[in-house]
């Protein structure tokens, strides 16, 4: 049965909690909640579960697009955000994406160094955003398939780039942006006032915008780009096209989602799982994590008093 009071919490992997105690009530509320199930883990899986696209997918880099620019429309879109990458012995390992702090002016003049190389690929560089820096391709453009950003954060850059022909081209494409960067004194600036420098990019997010993109949800609270783009594009369902029963949108109709993705204390969430039930105890809160464990908390069942609270997240 559709809640429409429920409150969708996005959180996390449940190890990012590891170790910390759970108060009484709340876990009261998890051992007597029910288990939706369980889905695919990762931050793409985790928006498909509350956002219907057509095709299937989820092109990133397409949707923030259009919460930027007024173009997404004309163009198949790539990502290739600014990023920090540290030389170490096996490799370049990625320590930030997009949100290195730098200003519009910075941004500016970067891309600007950067657009002979991907324009004379046919790409053209263009950066709306400081964090968000994007590849306009053509609408029929065939690429292999890039990890996602939360894949490539911490990881060996070159290890996470397509393999085969086609990823040769790209190899080629990021080593000589590399150079650019480094040599640009943008980044000398940035290394000599201690802050990180924007010595490479990740490519990630590719496609074109969905035919539609549909939801049961009434809002979003979030600062995140892609999350807002989605709510902004997206659609209800109606009686000719219900909801899949899969995920969660068939159970969640009129609820509200906020995204807490970026929380690491526990005690936080469980401040916003009450705060969400305060004047309503039978109101239903939906804790959605990354790694794809679903729980669904509801009004405690008096039958149900003999259960312990729980004292993980298992």
């Amino acid at each position: 049965m559709a809640d429409t009071a429920a409150t969708v919490l996005l959180l996390p992997e449940r190890r990012r909690f590891a170790g910390q105690a759970i108060a009484a009530d709340i876990g009261r509320l998890l051992a007597d909640g029910e288990h939706p199930g369980d889905g695919d883990p990762g931050e793409a899986a985790q928006l498909q579960r509350w956002f219907d696209l057509l095709p299937r997918g989820l092109p990133v880099a397409a949707l923030t697009r259009a919460g930027d620019a007024d173009d997404a429309h004309l163009h198949a879109w790539l990502r290739a955000d600014p990023c920090w990458v540290r030389a170490e012995m096996t490799g370049a390992r990625v320590m930030a994406i997009g949100e290195l702090g730098l200003s519009v002016a910075e941004a500016n003049e970067l891309v600007a160094a950067l657009r002979v190389v991907f324009g004379d690929a046919g790409m053209p560089i263009s950066a709306p955003a400081p964090s968000r820096w994007y590849l306009a391709l053509t609408r029929d453009a065939k690429l292999p398939v890039f990890a996602g950003a939360d894949e490539v954060l911490g990881a060996d850059l070159s290890a996470m780039l397509p393999e085969g022909p086609e990823g040769r081209r790209w190899r080629t494409l990021l080593s000589e942006a590399q150079v650019i960067l480094h040599n640009h004194p943008v980044n000398a600036a940035r290394v000599a006032a201690g802050k990180p420098p924007a010595n490479s990019v990740c490519f990630h997010g590719a496609g074109r915008l969905p035919d539609h993109v549909r939801t049961t949800l009434a809002g979003v609270e979030s600062d995140d780009a892609l999350l807002r783009a989605l709510m902004r594009l997206a659609r209800p369902f109606d009686a000719a096209s219900p909801p899949p029963r899969a995920g969660g949108l068939a159970a969640v109709v009129g609820g509200r989602l906020v995204d807490l993705r970026g929380e690491r204390d526990w005690g936080a969430v469980e401040s916003r799982i009450r705060a969400a039930r305060a004047g309503t105890p039978s109101a239903a809160v939906e804790l959605d994590f990354a790694d794809g464990c679903r729980r669904r908390l509801l009004k405690l069942r008096r039958w149900a008093f003999w259960r312990r609270p729980a004292t993980a997240l298992a």
